[in-house]
């Protein structure tokens, strides 16, 4: 089978297209014969710096949607031929993916397998940001950071659903401000100046609630543009910084607090929380009440051009990789 594989860090280029023996799957684990995979951000750190990368040489790939192509024994509720979407630790770059049954999703009903691959790790996340750790109550305000990506694309509409006041994006370009807009934004800023844009904004008094995926120093701005008692869930760090620390004189005197939020940590350590929280953000897509672009498709091939634009931090909404399109 073909497969993207790199045997090395560092960019784009390392990622090299490779024939692999197709994987058969083990006891509580399924074979997707894939269709589409989801880029991510992640897939980028994997490729660059090995995050959660165990070994190498390495198959990127954290999303896919595809036909159960087989089943390991003891799984139960899959069968072969059914269109799934899931979340795999890795190897979703290739036609034919092992991902464990735990984390494997039924297609809901009326989306097609390439919507489908956008499904696994965005949709799960910005529904946990917005109401699993964010806890967002109707009438307060939120800031976002990368609005126009593809987790900021669809956290606006499900905070405006949740009843949210004023919902605020960080964007890098005003190109990126126009689309974060459509897609909910009452506002939409420019990285260097959002603080003080906040500021003006809420007259001084800061936001309910922030989303973070940014880290280091826009942290530290992020964590300043809260009101008294907000909240901010930190769920990625693309700006690679170092570890961040907040201590006391950060968060007590004004009683703000601080969360995180990993989709791939959940899908380890708790399946079943998982489930239930895509249960109610799967279904914010089938009613149409939310909606998730796609903005760019690549063949398995062109992979490292996918790479390439995601690093470039002009791309908007959602990349994904036609693998065997349907």
């Amino acid at each position: 089978m073909r497969a993207i594989r790199f045997d090395e860090f560092g960019g784009p280029e390392v990622l090299r297209s490779v024939e692999l023996a197709v994987p058969e799957p083990g006891a509580g684990q399924v074979s997707i014969d894939v269709a589409y995979v989801g880029v991510n951000f992640a897939d980028l750190q994997a490729r660059a710096v090995g995050y959660r990368v165990p070994g190498l040489p390495f198959v990127p790939g954290l999303e896919l949607s595809g036909r159960v192509r087989a089943v390991g024994e003891g799984v139960e509720g899959l069968s072969v031929g059914r269109p799934v979407a899931a979340i795999t630790d890795g190897g979703a770059y290739a036609d034919v993916a092992v991902v464990s049954a735990a984390t494997v999703f039924p297609v809901p009903e009326g989306v097609d397998l390439r919507t489908a691959a956008t499904l696994p790790t965005v949709l799960p996340t910005a529904y946990a940001l917005v109401h699993t750790v964010g806890r967002l109550q109707p009438g307060e305000t939120m800031l976002v950071q990368a609005a126009a990506g593809g987790v900021g694309t669809v956290v606006a509409q499900i905070a405006k659903l949740a009843g949210a006041g004023a919902v605020y994006g960080v964007v890098s370009s005003p190109a990126k401000a126009e689309y974060a807009r459509e897609y909910g934004y009452d506002a939409a800023f420019l990285n260097e100046s959002f603080d003080a844009e906040v500021a003006a904004a809420t007259g001084g008094r800061g936001v309910d609630l922030a989303l973070e995926s940014i880290g280091g120093e826009t942290l530290c701005r992020t964590l300043d543009s809260l009101a008294r008692f907000g909240r901010l869930v930190s769920f990625g760090n693309a700006g690679g910084a170092g570890p961040w620390q907040v201590g006391a004189p950060d968060l007590y005197p004004q009683g703000r607090s601080v969360a995180g939020f990993s989709i791939l940590g959940l899908s380890v350590e708790a399946p079943d929380v998982l489930h239930e929280i895509a249960s109610h953000a799967f279904e914010l897509a089938t009613s149409g009440k939310v909606r998730l672009p796609i903005t760019a498709e690549f063949p398995l091939a062109e992979a490292a051009d996918a790479h390439r634009l995601m690093a470039g931090r002009s791309s908007t909404g959602k990349l994904v990789i036609a693998v065997n399109p349907e």
